[in-house]
């Protein structure tokens, strides 16, 4: 999959660390398929997401705007908010044959934590070849002036902490998803599971940009990044209403570079819902404008998903040339 933009016209290979394909005739997709909800959903309307998204859009989409080649060697499917009691399903879809080669070289699946089943599925999901990890989000408050804390499904029920626990056993990481507001708690529960491999998604979800809004952002972060089982996922900068703030957002890049270091973040596209505040070239620009050295440009663009999700090079659209898959 070898397509437009890249960083100032240079050649890239990419690993994108997060996207997601959705047929809306193989399953139920509440959030898609349910009333439009704009309140619900963090971005706002999602009416322009409510289509089949397949390999065929996805190169479309990462065919760019913007002078230069990026190579896709492969991509990690996160489990994309399909109707709960189909969650295997969904994983048993993107392993049938005929995907293109790299498409869904890892998958992020889901499991239920904090019920009666969450073992059964956990078994099953962690039987087929590609899942490398699971997404079960934590039940979050509505704002950073509200609290959840204790109530079930949150960070802190131990029932649902038990499951999370599991996914070591299984030889899987977790995917957490939480707004800027719980990466403080989120960081007590990487701290008590040091085992357990976390991949933070979407910058931690700055989504106030206020000073006190991003100082709250940026404490959570640290207490992440003190946590050396965290890495962090430079994905999703959109905000409510589509709003696109490009120096806001080259400046989230950069303080989260500063935070974790080149080694412990990973590019991820977060198509199509990423699509909603801007194209593909300019998500991938943001993060490449802080990236001027070509070696961490490397490690965070590809080498760094392709290690946490253990994509081997035989897995990927093709042999990576010049990086730790080669050398």
């Amino acid at each position: 999959m070898t397509h437009g933009p890249a960083c100032g016209g240079a050649p890239l290979a990419i690993v994108d660390a997060h996207h997601h394909l959705w047929r809306l005739d193989r399953g139920h997709y509440p959030w898609l398929q349910d009333a439009c909800q704009p309140a619900a959903f963090f971005l706002g309307d999602n009416r322009a997401l409510r289509r089949d998204y397949l390999p065929a859009q996805y190169r479309r989409d990462t065919q760019g705007d913007r002078a230069g080649r990026v190579t896709v060697l492969a991509t990690v499917h996160v489990e994309a908010e399909r109707d709960r009691g189909e969650a295997v399903a969904e994983t048993a879809w993107l392993h049938e044959p005929g995907w293109p080669p790299g498409m869904a070289a890892a998958v992020v699946a889901y499991a239920p934590f904090g019920t009666p089943g969450c073992a059964a599925v956990l078994a099953r999901q962690a039987s087929f070849a590609r899942v490398r990890g699971i997404r079960c989000k934590p039940r979050t408050a509505s704002g950073p002036g509200e609290s959840v804390a204790g109530a079930a499904g949150s960070m802190q029920d131990q029932a649902w902490l038990d499951d999370l626990a599991r996914l070591p056993r299984h030889g899987l990481s977790w995917d957490l998803r939480v707004p800027f507001w719980h990466l403080a708690e989120a960081a007590q529960v990487a701290a008590a599971l040091p085992d357990l491999r976390i991949a933070l998604n979407h910058t931690g979800l700055p989504l106030d940009r206020s000073d006190a809004g991003l100082a709250h952002w940026r404490r959570g972060m640290e207490a992440l990044a003190a946590c050396p089982n965290v890495m962090v996922k430079l994905s999703e900068f959109g905000l409510p209403g589509g709003r696109w703030d490009a120096p806001g957002n080259r400046r989230i890049v950069r303080e989260t570079l500063a935070i974790f270091g080149h080694e412990r973040a990973m590019f991820g596209s977060n198509l199509p819902v990423a699509s909603l505040s801007a194209s593909f070239g300019t998500v991938l620009g943001t993060v490449c404008e802080a990236l001027p050295d070509p070696e961490a440009r490397l490690r965070v663009l590809a080498e760094n998903a392709a290690r946490f999700y253990r994509i081997a090079p035989a897995d990927m659209a093709q042999p990576p040339v010049g990086w730790f898959g080669s050398r």
